[in-house]
């Protein structure tokens, strides 16, 4: 027997259809939430042990950090520990790079010693600023177990302590400044004082300018 087409069948078929999907959708969602929840904190505990020692859990928080002039910034945290020694923070830093955003990890000690650096994002000049993703280069490595109580977080060549990439000074004071800001977090959070230094970052509408003379 054929059902009779009339907008009452109609409805009640498009009705049943959705309510299908719906229940396909939703049990798709159930099934899959823990293995995506799961591959996501694995990725977030990688990044984490890049730039921190040996920890057994860490816990995500959100912090804000006010500059001289009143501006607030968001800050993702990472709090280390194991059982209930803190073992660092790993802090994502944001700052505006030659190309763009440019998002950092940086792994902060308990005792205030930048441990390591890591590059989450960037959008650097391939075989210029992106070197600074390159984990093994100068560039990295001098972050590693630096005290920013002991050295200036500017470019030797704005008389500070850092080594700038070749032939890419935007980056540098880019990554130089993400640094920083991510040792004031710390600070804030521990209610601590490193007492780095830096200079002004370079304004975004001069990044063009300056990088292309560095480059020649």
């Amino acid at each position: 027997m054929a059902v009779k087409s009339n907008l009452l069948n109609m409805s009640l078929m498009l009705t049943l259809t959705c309510l299908v999907c719906s229940g396909i959708l939703g049990g798709a969602y159930v099934i899959t939430k823990e293995p995506i929840e799961a591959a996501k904190a694995a990725k977030i505990n990688k990044a984490n042990a890049a730039v921190l020692p040996a920890f057994e859990t860490s816990e995500r928080g959100e912090t804000v950090l006010k500059d001289e002039a009143g501006v607030e910034t968001p800050y993702v945290y990472y709090k280390a520990v194991n059982g209930e020694e803190l073992v660092g923070y790993a802090i994502e830093s944001n700052v505006s790079g030659f190309g763009g955003n440019l998002k950092i990890l940086v792994g902060i000690t308990a005792d205030g010693l930048i441990y390591d650096t890591d590059v989450l994002d960037n959008n650097e000049t391939p075989g210029l600023g992106a070197k600074c993703a390159e984990s093994g280069s100068l560039f990295r490595t001098q972050w590693q177990k630096l005290d920013p109580r002991e050295r200036i977080l500017t470019l030797k060549k704005d008389g500070g302590d850092i080594d700038a990439i070749t032939a890419s000074t935007i980056t540098s004071r880019a990554y130089t400044q993400a640094v920083y800001n991510a040792v004031q977090v710390f600070d804030a959070l521990t209610g601590g004082e490193a007492d780095a230094a830096t200079g002004a970052s370079v304004p975004a509408e001069n990044n063009n300018k300056e990088e292309s003379s560095d480059e020649q």
